[in-house]
């Protein structure tokens, strides 16, 4: 199991530096989102900081960018990186990608198994310098000329992770994917009953195995020096999880440990206003469900404990911060765990 982190960056100047410092503390991996920033952009700075580190986007959002836009990034930054660049897509739901983005909503894993045939091709065309042919429901795409082809890359074309939830997702994942990220709003059960099997069946349509498909997942933990710190710590995530279990997009996770009256409950109070009240609903027992709950110099250990033979890559549902001394513990501990083990 390799061990990844996520930074943040809200100063692109900042970018380099820190992908430098991740790489020399001896992590695996970076992942970006598409948050507050665009989540290409960072990958740009990194590519050209470090040497060893793949890099990746968990997740970029795919519907708003035309097939050929996100395609002509990915190369880029495939090139760039000398192949250590993982284009991580993700649907998001659908109010987001009509109101905050403008953009058509269909349903998404039809559209975004196009969207992988789009990219693919488009990629053919770049290396080859063939002509450009892919017709679908949703795109189209029949024109690419010499000018606008960047041509071949000395690297493979970049592996396609995707992000999901529920049983759609997995499947495509496991039909046409390298890789496969795992949403913090998990419990080990649903990894076990859900996700994996459903990534088995589409691996089976395209006479794959689940070993061709790399899990990836930021987890929630709760974690300190002591038990105030962990107490303080466990509000945080508590309101975290409150939030994603209130959202009808996952409450398949809820249903299937018989919470579907306390997701109903959440989605009430979300509708109300009621933020700060909705960490107080989830239980310890829930709590330990969806984080691994552990003090500092524990915490890597239980995590790997907890997903070995379940995830390929793990990190923490926090950013990499190598500015707060008081965190460099768990970021040291995280890596002495996972390079002997």
């Amino acid at each position: 199991m390799k061990f990844d982190v996520t930074i943040f960056p809200d100063d692109l100047n900042k970018a380099a530096n820190i992908a430098k410092t991740i790489e020399d503390y001896g992590f695996d991996g970076l992942w970006t989102s598409e948050a507050a920033h665009n989540p290409f952009l960072p990958l740009t700075h990194a590519a050209s900081a470090t040497q060893r580190i793949m890099l990746g986007t968990a997740v970029a959002i795919a519907f708003p960018r035309s097939p050929m836009v996100t395609a002509q990034i990915a190369w880029d930054l495939a090139a760039q990186s000398n192949g250590r660049f993982i284009l991580g897509l993700g649907t998001q739901v659908k109010a987001h990608i009509t109101k905050r983005f403008s953009s058509e909503w269909s349903a998404p894993a039809p559209r975004l198994k196009e969207y992988i045939e789009s990219l693919r091709s488009i990629w053919a065309s770049f290396k080859n310098g063939g002509s450009l042919r892919y017709t679908g429901e949703h795109y189209r795409f029949t024109l690419m000329t010499p000018f606008f082809n960047p041509g071949p890359i000395p690297a493979a074309d970049p592996p396609i992770y995707i992000a999901g939830v529920n049983e759609a997702l997995c499947r495509l994942a496991g039909e046409m994917c390298q890789g496969f990220h795992v949403h913090p709003f998990h419990t080990v059960r649903y990894l076990k009953e859900l996700i994996i099997p459903n990534i088995e069946t589409g691996a089976g349509r395209a006479n794959r195995s689940r070993g061709d498909v790399s899990m990836t997942c930021a987890v929630f933990v709760v974690t300190g020096k002591d038990k105030a710190e962990i107490q303080n710590n466990s509000m945080m995530v508590r309101s975290q999880i409150a939030f994603y279990a209130s959202t009808p997009s996952y409450s398949t996770v809820m249903q299937m440990h018989g919470w579907q009256d306390l997701h109903e409950q959440l989605n009430l109070m979300s509708r109300e206003g009621r933020w700060f009240e909705m960490g107080e609903l989830i239980s310890d027992d829930m709590l330990n469900e969806f984080a691994v709950v552990a003090p500092i110099d524990e915490l890597a250990g239980a995590v790997h404990a907890r997903y070995d033979g379940l995830l390929d890559r793990v990190g923490y549902y926090f950013p990499f911060t190598p500015d707060e001394a008081d965190k460099a513990i768990v970021w040291r501990t995280a890596v002495d765990t996972f390079s002997h083990t």
